[in-house]
């Protein structure tokens, strides 16, 4: 244990903070990351499709793109040894092995993704899954599940059953239950005046692909809300509302990604309004720059107000937390691990926090003596805290874990054209 940690946790106890019982708490924490990172949303299906629907973008050109399943199992096996901690991936449907073979979103079955567990026991990993209901041709009139067309809607609703099942798949053979979460991209550019035939479209969709029930032990499923997108600027059919009014009644978790709402909504405070009323909850940490473009997460504001609110709304026991962005302006494998990185550190911060006495200034009405706690907080030495967890974990701390990620750019990146 090095002196910089035993000055820091003096430090902390000094505002009645246990720094042990934090770094026990974030231990049994586990971030789910999302494998399209490592490829620019692609996957490995065979067909032409193109990137697009629901607002998906993917800006910049960096190299050394991750072009099949063992690239991307490679570059995410650098990536989970520089983050500290036990944690999952979370898979899209189009990431199946596929083998060459041209399969229909609506016939993928768990055949297809079984090298993915076997890689997945031998990395001591979990596994989530989305169903993928973009970037293909019956998905280009901006409609899938709440399609008019009776025929569109019963493909993706097929598409979703199966995901499903692949899911509980999961979550059986790696004893550690699956989380599949749903997103369409349903909506439309302009104004619509079929508002509500589209969402009840959809209420029947989900109604008819979640009338089979999964052993929870196994399957947790949730539901995905946005604002907007490109190309449903207008109208979104699975807005937040919507969706909260079935999962409640429905009991499935609700999803909230950090980028999915109104820049001056605050998923943060939204987190003490659900808590009351679920038992389990998705979140999705991305980082939102005017809008939801899933820039790298950093450890902002926002994702401290964030993981605050976990930790002070005792919600950490409900909540799924994944990662949701992607950028190919640099290096990806960097992408990942700065973001998990910031996420857990944002979530140390949250637990060194001392919520016990903060909340005695409150009982007590002395708002001053709150505020000038919280300001003494920010310069308690969390940095020792987090290189102690790190070296704890054996993961590179300080500026090293930035030459193992440069050493494997031009080891390894730099070679794949």
């Amino acid at each position: 244990m090095s002196s910089k940690y035993n000055e820091a946790r003096e430090q902390y106890a000094a505002f009645g903070i246990d720094a042990d019982k934090a770094l026990e708490t974030l231990s049994k924490i586990s971030l789910s990351l999302h494998c399209w990172q490592g490829d620019d949303v692609g996957g490995f299906e065979t067909t032409d499709s193109k990137l697009d629907g629901g607002g998906i973008a993917v800006t910049g050109n960096f190299f050394g793109k991750a072009r099949t399943i063992n690239e991307l199992r490679k570059d995410l096996e650098l990536a989970l040894s520089l983050i500290p901690g036990n944690h999952r991936l979370n898979l899209h449907a189009i990431y199946g092995d596929f083998e060459g073979e041209s399969v229909g979103r609506d016939e993928i079955s768990s055949k297809h993704f079984e090298s993915w567990v076997d890689w997945a026991k031998t990395e001591g990993l979990g596994l989530d899954f989305n169903p993928t209901l973009f970037s293909h041709p019956k998905a280009d009139s901006g409609f899938t599940l709440s399609h008019k067309d009776e025929t569109i809607r019963s493909f993706w609703i097929e598409h979703v059953n199966r995901s499903r099942e692949i899911a509980a798949y999961f979550g059986k053979e790696l004893e550690t239950a699956a989380v599949n979460n749903l997103w369409i991209p349903d909506g439309s550019k302009d104004l619509t005046v079929s508002r509500l035939k589209h969402r009840e479209l959809l209420k029947d969709s989900l109604d008819k692909i979640y009338a089979t029930d999964f052993d929870t032990n196994f399957l947790k499923d949730s539901v995905e809300s946005k604002l907007f997108g490109i190309g449903s600027e207008s109208f979104v059919v699975g807005s937040h509302d919507f969706y909260l009014g079935w999962a409640l009644k429905n009991h499935k978790m609700i999803c909230l990604d950090m980028g999915h709402f109104h820049p001056t909504e605050s998923v943060a405070d939204k987190i003490s309004a659900l808590v009351p009323f679920f038992d389990e909850m998705l979140f999705h940490v991305s980082r939102p720059v005017r809008w939801d473009s899933d820039h790298v997460v950093i450890f902002n504001d926002e994702l401290q107000a964030f993981m605050q609110e976990l930790v002070r709304a005792d919600a950490l026991s409900k909540a799924n937390l994944a990662l949701d962005f992607f950028d190919a302006e640099l290096n990806r494998i960097g992408a990942w691990v700065i973001g998990c990185r910031a996420a857990l550190k944002a979530l140390l911060f949250a637990l060194l926090e001392p919520v016990e006495k903060l909340r005695e200034c409150e009982g007590n009405n002395d708002k001053f003596g709150r505020l000038a706690l919280l300001e003494e907080c920010k310069t308690l030495p969390l940095g020792a805290v987090w290189d102690h967890y790190c070296e704890s974990n054996d993961v590179a701390t300080g500026m090293k874990w930035i030459d193992y990620i440069h050493n494997y750019e031009e080891d390894v990146l730099s070679k794949r054209g």
